[in-house]
């Protein structure tokens, strides 16, 4: 690809960010209307927790097929492929008629989305190749992404008080079509210099493992832990990591590319990407409903008090962006993992009356957490990867964050579900587990932040790029040993 004019690439960043906007705002944007989607559509609570999750899981479970086709095919086409795809999903939502209805268009929605921000990242990595001015796209590209994430409920809040819950997905549309737009006048077509093979098993099994994770945990309030499809479920997913771990490696072009893992940072990336989000994603889930069920807030109310954390991902994200620039990660993942600790035990002390400013003030402590997560993620996945491995890279980042999205959803709506109807202080008592698991999520990213980068991971990361430099020659480098 020509070298492009520093203009020309603020442009294409502008563009990839769009797209983040509208796909990763829609995980957030939908949280605060899921009380108006209860009382119209009479939908349950494991049907709320699927509205969430059913895109969530979409995107995790083909983020990375996504990536490895638009190294094959063309990024620019496969990026315009899955903006419309996701405006045509959007619009569906937005005419469901019954929960199930709702669910499904949102998983159609979330298979363009997949299309999107791995995509993105990667035609942001070809499009900027200069290191430390990739670092800075790739910060911008992150806290937009943060940003949105925290952002969505406000206007979530905003339409669904004034244009009724639907609107929150038609607003996708006319969105989705001036970026189809832009897409096709500005940025420029890019692939790998070498394209991966297809790896259909590596996908069902992937779809395997999170599918049956993630319906074990949201059914287990109903059916029971003991029961024997739960039971059936988890031991599909224990089948489906073991036949993984057996196959993968077999394969010239797996889809699950276990030689990345090597990289003592990048693996710490991704793990840190599924507890930080985890942690954020069952925060927003439990927090709107906090606020319009237990404090009986309006909905654009219930927006605006998650502004503080949204003002702390727009100041931070930039800030932790250059320092991971500068200094590397270590600093914002000790802040991002510190943070949501203090966040998840201060919010052990939250009830139907507790004062409005401590529970705002704990909700900057979860904005600063998102934040400081964004930039080391993004930056790591990508860092030191030939050009070749870019897109499939990215997708793995991107797979842990949904990943971690979608089982803090998960985790969150059956720890409180059955509270939900009693309200009160039996919905707050039930959160605590909840609040724990987000304090213990924070000591690890800590701990991940101190070990990844050592001098022992930055030699790990060194051999596992030496690796790749042999896959782009054609050569087999095998997993073990």
């Amino acid at each position: 690809m020509p070298e492009l004019s520093r203009r020309r690439r603020l442009l294409v960043l502008a563009i990839c960010c769009a797209s983040m906007i509208v796909a990763t705002m829609d995980i957030s944007i939908v949280t605060v209307a899921l009380p108006a989607i209860r009382a119209d559509l009479h939908a349950t609570e494991s049907s709320l927790q699927w509205t969430v999750d059913a895109y969530t899981l979409v995107l995790a479970c083909f983020l990375v097929l996504a990536g490895s086709a638009a190294d094959r095919f063309g990024r620019k086409r496969v990026f315009q492929i899955g903006l419309a795809v996701f405006g045509i999903g959007s619009l569906l939502c937005g005419l469901a008629a019954g929960a199930g209805w709702l669910v499904a268009a949102r998983a159609l929605q979330a298979v363009g989305g997949t299309m999107l921000n791995p995509v993105a990242m990667a035609i942001i990595a070809t499009t900027f190749p200069v290191p430390a001015e990739r670092a800075k796209a790739i910060g911008v590209f992150g806290a937009t992404s943060g940003l949105a994430l925290a952002l969505g409920p406000i206007l979530g809040g905003a339409l669904v008080d004034h244009l009724g819950w639907r609107s929150v997905f038609w607003i996708n549309v006319p969105i989705v079509a001036v970026a189809i737009l832009c897409t096709y006048l500005f940025v420029p077509e890019s692939r790998a210099e070498r394209a991966r093979r297809f790896d259909p098993v590596g996908q069902v099994l992937v779809i395997l493992l999170l599918g049956s994770v993630v319906y074990a945990i949201i059914e287990s309030g109903r059916l029971g832990w003991t029961s024997p499809a739960i039971l059936g479920l988890l031991a599909v997913a224990v089948l489906a990591v073991v036949a993984l771990i057996a196959y993968e490696p077999r394969r010239h072009d797996p889809l699950l590319e276990l030689r990345l893992f090597r990289s003592v940072p990048f693996a710490s990336a991704i793990v840190i990407a599924i507890a930080a989000l985890c942690g954020f994603g069952s925060f927003l889930f439990l927090t709107t409903q906090y606020l319009q069920d237990i404090r009986g807030m309006s909905a654009i109310t219930a927006g605006l008090s998650l502004l503080p954390a949204g003002v702390m991902i727009a100041v931070v994200s930039p800030i932790s962006g250059r320092i991971v620039g500068a200094r590397g990660p270590r600093l914002p993942l000790l802040v991002s993992g510190g943070t949501l600790t203090l966040g998840g035990l201060a919010s052990l002390w939250l009830a139907p009356d507790t004062p409005l400013v401590a529970v705002l003030a704990i909700y900057v402590l979860f904005g600063v957490a998102l934040a400081t997560s964004a930039a080391p993620i993004t930056n790591t996945a990508v860092s030191g990867m030939p050009r070749s491995m870019a897109g499939v890279a990215a997708s793995v980042a991107s797979a842990g964050r949904q990943t971690g999205t979608t089982l803090g959803v998960a985790i969150a709506g059956a720890t409180v579900g059955a509270a939900l109807s009693q309200g009160g202080s039996a919905f707050t008592n039930a959160e605590h587990g909840v609040w724990w698991l987000s304090a213990g999520l924070g000591v690890a990213v800590v701990g991940l932040g101190l070990l990844s980068t050592g001098p022992w991971a930055k030699k790990t990361a060194a051999r596992a790029a030496e690796l790749f430099e042999e896959v782009d020659l054609g050569r087999r480098v095998p997993v073990a040993g």
